[in-house]
C-alpha cells in the first residue's frame, strides 16, 4: 500500500462531501426544481463536462481499456459509436429538447416532459418510466460501485465488497445533501480530472515503450490485434452504442438545465471535443498498456497497473482518483435521476395527489436515493453479477431502446401523440430485454432491435390512434419557434 495514494483519495473523497454540504445549505432557499434540476442555471462548461462525466463511469477508464487490451483495435468500434452518437445528440437533439421542456410546463423530468409534451393528464406514461428508470439504474450503479471495489482492493488492499459500501456511502452523501447543482458541479471536477488521467497515463506509458522499456513489442502481439476491420456483428453493435444517448435520462437532462440555448451550443462544442479526447484515449491505454505491461491476470486493471508502473505515490493517487470520479460522477448522476422520477412522477402525483410540499418532495427523492444505492452495492458484491462492461452495456441498451426513440419523435414529429410515446417505450424496453435473454447468442447487441421495434410501435400506433389535439400541436409550433 502506499501512504500518499490513501492521503489523496481520503482528501479527494472529502473535497466531495464538503460540495454536497455547501449545495445543502444553499438548496435550503430553493425546492422541487432547485433540487432536481438546479434551477435551469448551469454554465456551458459545467454542463457539457457534467453531462460527459455522467455518461463516461468508470467502464472508460476500466471496461474499455480492458477489452482493447484483450482484444484488439477491433473493439474501437464501440467508441466510434459513441463519439457519433453523443456529438449528434448535441447538435440535433439539445436544442429542442430544452426548449420544449420549457414550453411543456417547465418539465424538470424526461418522463414529466413527455406527458406535459402531449398536455395529457394521465400518470401512466410517468409511473411506466419511474419503473423503468428505478431497474436499469440499480443495474447502471452496480456497475459503478463494482469498479470503486475492484480500484479499493488493487490499490489499497480493501476488500472488495467492503469498499463498495465505502463508494456508495460518499456518492450517496453530496447527492443526497446538495441534489443537482451538488452533482453537476461535482461531475464538473471529475470530468476535469478524467481527462487529465487518460491524457497523462498513456503519453507517459508511450513514452516508455518508445524507449524500449516495455514488456512486448507490437510485434509480439496477437495476429490482428491492430486491425479495426472485425465481423460485421461486431462494427454493427459497437456504432449501436451512439443510440443510446438519444434517451439516457441522466446525460439528456443536462440539456434541460443550460441556461439559454446561446450556452447551449457553447456546451455542445465543449461536450464533442471532450468526449472524442476521452474516448480516444481510452483506447490508447489498453493497447499501449498492453505493450508496455505484457500479459496481465486481470485486464480490468490495466489502468491501474499502467499509472502505478509509472508514476510515484502522490502523483498515481491523483491519476487513479480520476477512477472514483469515473464512477461517482455516473453513478451519482443516475441516483438522482431516479430519484426525481419517483418523487416528481410518481409520489407527488400518485401517492399524494398532488399535495406533497416541495420539502416533502425532497425528503421522497433522497429516500430513494438510498434505496437503490443499498440494492446496487448488494448486486455489486454478487460474483455472478457480471463485468463493469456488461452491467452498463445491459443498462445502457434498455434506457437507449426505451427512450431514445420517443424523445426523438416528440422533437421533430408533430403527428406523433401519446399513444404512440407510450407504445414506443413499452415496445423498445421488452424488445431490448427479451432480446438479451434470448437471442443474445446471435451477438447482435440488443439495443439495436429494441430502438428500431419501438421506433416502429411508436409510429404505427401514433398513425392508427386520433391525432394530438389543436393545443398539442400549438406547443409544437411554439416550441420549434422559440428563441432565446
Amino acid at each position: 500500500m502506499r501512504i500518499a495514494e490513501v492521503i489523496v483519495f481520503v482528501i479527494y473523497l472529502i473535497f466531495l462531501i464538503c460540495i454536497g454540504v455547501y449545495f445543502f445549505l444553499k438548496s435550503k432557499t430553493g425546492g422541487e426544481k432547485t433540487y432536481f434540476l438546479g434551477g435551469r442555471q448551469m454554465g456551458p462548461w459545467v454542463s457539457a463536462l457534467s453531462a460527459g462525466a455522467s455518461d463516461m463511469s468508470a467502464w472508460v477508464l476500466m471496461g474499455l481499456p480492458a477489452s482493447i487490451y484483450a482484444a484488439g483495435i477491433g473493439k474501437a468500434w464501440i467508441a466510434i459509436g459513441l463519439a457519433i452518437g453523443y456529438a449528434v445528440s448535441w447538435i440535433i437533439e439539445a436544442p429542442r429538447l430544452r426548449r420544449f421542456s420549457i414550453i411543456a410546463d417547465d418539465s424538470i423530468t424526461i418522463p414529466q416532459y413527455l406527458t406535459n409534451r402531449f398536455k395529457s393528464s394521465s400518470k401512466v406514461l410517468q409511473i411506466i418510466c419511474a419503473v423503468i428508470f428505478l431497474f436499469a439504474y440499480t443495474i447502471y450503479a452496480a456497475s459503478s460501485m463494482k469498479a470503486c471495489g475492484t480500484l479499493f482492493n488493487t490499490v489499497l488492499g480493501i476488500n472488495a465488497s467492503t469498499a463498495m459500501y465505502i463508494a456508495a456511502a460518499i456518492i450517496v452523501a453530496y447527492t443526497f445533501l446538495g441534489g443537482f447543482s451538488a452533482v453537476c458541479w461535482t461531475d464538473f471536477f471529475q470530468g476535469l480530472l478524467m481527462l487529465a488521467a487518460l491524457l497523462v497515463a498513456p503519453i507517459f506509458a508511450l513514452a516508455l515503450v518508445i524507449a524500449g522499456k516495455g514488456a512486448e513489442t507490437a510485434a509480439q502481439l496477437p495476429a490482428g490485434y491492430w486491425s479495426l476491420w472485425t465481423d460485421w456483428k461486431s462494427i454493427i453493435s459497437g456504432l449501436g452504442w451512439g443510440l443510446g444517448y438519444f434517451g439516457m435520462p441522466h446525460i439528456i437532462v443536462r440539456f434541460m438545465a443550460v441556461r439559454s440555448d446561446h450556452e447551449l451550443r457553447k456546451s455542445a462544442k465543449i461536450g464533442i471535443v471532450w468526449n472524442i479526447l476521452i474516448i480516444a484515449f481510452s483506447v490508447a491505454a489498453g493497447c499501449i498498456g498492453h505493450l508496455l505491461l505484457g500479459e496481465i491476470g486481470d485486464s480490468s486493471t490495466v489502468f491501474i497497473q499502467m499509472v502505478r508502473l509509472i508514476f510515484p505515490g502522490v502523483i498515481s493517487g491523483i491519476l487513479l482518483s480520476a477512477i472514483l470520479a469515473a464512477s461517482m460522477s455516473t453513478a451519482d448522476s443516475q441516483l438522482l435521476a431516479s430519484a426525481s422520477a419517483f418523487a416528481s412522477d410518481v409520489y407527488k402525483p400518485v401517492f399524494r395527489k398532488n399535495k406533497a410540499t416541495d420539502q416533502e418532495m425532497l425528503w421522497a427523492g433522497r429516500f430513494v436515493v438510498l434505496a437503490i444505492s443499498a440494492v446496487a452495492v448488494i448486486i455489486a458484491s454478487n460474483p455472478k453479477s457480471g463485468t463493469i462492461m456488461g452491467l452498463v452495456e445491459n443498462a445502457w441498451g434498455v434506457f437507449g431502446a426505451a427512450f431514445g426513440p420517443a424523445i426523438l419523435l416528440s422533437l421533430f414529429w408533430k403527428r406523433f401523440n401519446f399513444p404512440g410515446a407510450v407504445a414506443g417505450i413499452l415496445v423498445g424496453a421488452v424488445v431490448d430485454i427479451v432480446w438479451l435473454a434470448a437471442l443474445g447468442s446471435l451477438g447482435i447487441y440488443e439495443i439495436i432491435p429494441g430502438f428500431i421495434c419501438g421506433f416502429i410501435a411508436a409510429v404505427v400506433v401514433s398513425l392508427a390512434t386520433k391525432a394530438p389535439g389543436k393545443d398539442v400541436e400549438e406547443l409544437f409550433d411554439k416550441a420549434v419557434n422559440s428563441t432565446d
